[in-house]
C-alpha cells in the first residue's frame, strides 16, 4: 500500500493557499498571461534556478530573496516575455512587480517573481500595473488549475499534480504546477515549476528535499538539449496542517515528505515531456547494473536526449545502435560486452550480442503514446531513470516560426 495517494488542485491542494490565472494583455493571442500563488501566512521557501550564465532578471532578484532568508508570501509569475537580456531596466522591472504584489495584498513579506516568454522583451509594465491587482482579486481557493493554464507558452496542456498523505492523523499536502514543452535540458530544473505543501520543515532542510528531489526529476528530462534563461523551481511549505516541525533529515517523516515532494515532481517532469515541442510520444528510459545512481542518470539522459534515437522513435524505426552509441559516449565507463537493451518487450541486444526480434512488431509498438527503453550495462545495483519525447516535423516548425 502506498504511503500517499493523488488528489486534485495542484498548488492549491495544500491547505492555506490560493491562486489565480487572468488575461492581462501580455500576450498577443489573448489567451490568459498572469498567475499567481499566494499563501495565506508566510511560508519557508526553496528554490532551484538555472546554472545559465545568461539569467532573467527574476532568476536573480529570487535567488536573492532566498540567499535573505526571508519569509515568503506569495509567487507571480507572467508569460509572454521572459525579462531576460533585459539589463537595468528589466531589474528595476522584476523589483517593482514584486512591490506591487505586496501593496495589492497588503503584505510587507517577499514575493517571488518569474517570467516566461520571448527572451530580450521588456515586461509590458503597463499591463502589469493594471494586472497585478486584477489577479490579487481573482485568488480563490480552487484556483490551481486556472494559475496552471496562465503559465502556458508553447505548452499545449496545464500541467498540474498533487498528493495527499496521513502524517500521524493529519493529512499532509504537496501540489505543484509547472509550464515547459521547448527549450527544455536543464541544469537545474525546467523552465518553470512551483511546488506548494502545508507540512512545517525546517528552512535548511526543505531546500535539501527540494534539492534530491529535483535531480530525480526535471533534471532528468529533455526535449531539445536546450537550456534557458528562465529555469526556475520554487517550492512553499507554510506550515497550515498543524503537524509537528520536521527537522531532522534522517527521520521517517522527513522522507516521507521527500517522498511525496519527488512524486510530485517526477509526475510534473513527465509531463513536460510528454508535451514536447511537436512530440507524438514520451520516451522514458531506464539504465541498470550502474556502479552508481549517478552513473545510471547520466546514461539514461543521454539516451534520451539523442537527436538520433528521437528521431528513430519518431519514424517507428527501431534502430536500437543509435541506442547502444548514445550510451557508449555518455561518459560513463563500462563493459560493452555486458550491454543488454530492450525496447518495451523486445529484447535487441543481450552480453554485448545481437538478438533476433520481429521488427515489425517492434515497429508498431513505437507507434504507442509512451515508449519505454531498458538497457543494462553490468551487474551494478544502480538504476536511474530519465524522459523525453520523440523528435517530429513539428519542432522545428515551431521554433522556426516562434517570434514571427
Amino acid at each position: 500500500m502506498t504511503q500517499w495517494h493523488q488528489i486534485s488542485g495542484g498548488v492549491t491542494a495544500a491547505q492555506g493557499y490560493k491562486a489565480a490565472g487572468i488575461t492581462a494583455g501580455l500576450k498577443s493571442s489573448g489567451k490568459p498571461d498572469l498567475a499567481l500563488i499566494c499563501s495565506d501566512v508566510g511560508a519557508i521557501a526553496a528554490g532551484v534556478f538555472t546554472k545559465s550564465c545568461v539569467r532573467a532578471a527574476c532568476v536573480d532578484f529570487d535567488r536573492q530573496v532566498l540567499e535573505s532568508g526571508a519569509i515568503v508570501r506569495a509567487i507571480l509569475c507572467n508569460a509572454g516575455q521572459a525579462n531576460a537580456s533585459t539589463g537595468e531596466e528589466g531589474w528595476q522591472n522584476a523589483v517593482e512587480c514584486a512591490q506591487l504584489v505586496q501593496k495589492a495584498i497588503g503584505t510587507t513579506e517577499a514575493v517571488m517573481v518569474t517570467s516566461t516568454g520571448v527572451i530580450g522583451k521588456q515586461l509590458l509594465m503597463d499591463k502589469m500595473r493594471s494586472g497585478i491587482p486584477q489577479v490579487v482579486t481573482a485568488l480563490t481557493a480552487d484556483g490551481g488549475e486556472a494559475a496552471a493554464g496562465a503559465i502556458m507558452t508553447t505548452d499545449t496542456v496545464p500541467k498540474i499534480y498533487a498528493l495527499e498523505a496521513d502524517f500521524d492523523g493529519k493529512p499532509v499536502r504537496v501540489g505543484g504546477i509547472c509550464k515547459g514543452a521547448g527549450m527544455i535540458h536543464p541544469n537545474m530544473a525546467t523552465m518553470l515549476g512551483f511546488i506548494t505543501s502545508d507540512a512545517a520543515v525546517a528552512p535548511a532542510l526543505w531546500q535539501d528535499m527540494l534539492s534530491q528531489a529535483i535531480d530525480k526529476s526535471f533534471n532528468q528530462v529533455t526535449v531539445d538539449g536546450d537550456t534557458s534563461t528562465n529555469d526556475s523551481v520554487i517550492a512553499l511549505a507554510n506550515g497550515r496542517s498543524g503537524t509537528p516541525g520536521i527537522m531532522q533529515a534522517n527521520s521517517a517523516v522527513a522522507q516521507k515528505l521527500e517522498g511525496m515532494l519527488t512524486e510530485v515532481c517526477i509526475n510534473l517532469a513527465k509531463a513536460i515531456a510528454k508535451d514536447g515541442e511537436g512530440a507524438t510520444s514520451l520516451i522514458e528510459v531506464r539504465v541498470e547494473g550502474a556502479q552508481s545512481e549517478n552513473d545510471a542518470r547520466k546514461i539514461a539522459k543521454t539516451i534520451v536526449g539523442s537527436a538520433l534515437v528521437k528521431s528513430a522513435i519518431f519514424g517507428n524505426d527501431p534502430n536500437w545502435g543509435r541506442i547502444a552509441a548514445a550510451a557508449g559516449r555518455a561518459g560513463v565507463l563500462f563493459d560493452q560486452n555486458k550491454l543488454h537493451i530492450q525496447l518495451g518487450e523486445f529484447v535487441m541486444m543481450t552480453a554485448g550480442t545481437p538478438q533476433d526480434y520481429d521488427r515489425t512488431a517492434a515497429s508498431e509498438y513505437l507507434k504507442q503514446d509512451e515508449v519505454k527503453i531498458r538497457v543494462a550495462i553490468g551487474d551494478g545495483k544502480a538504476s536511474g531513470l530519465a524522459w523525453g519525447c520523440d523528435l517530429s516535423y513539428d519542432y522545428v516548425k515551431i521554433n522556426a516560426e516562434y517570434t514571427t
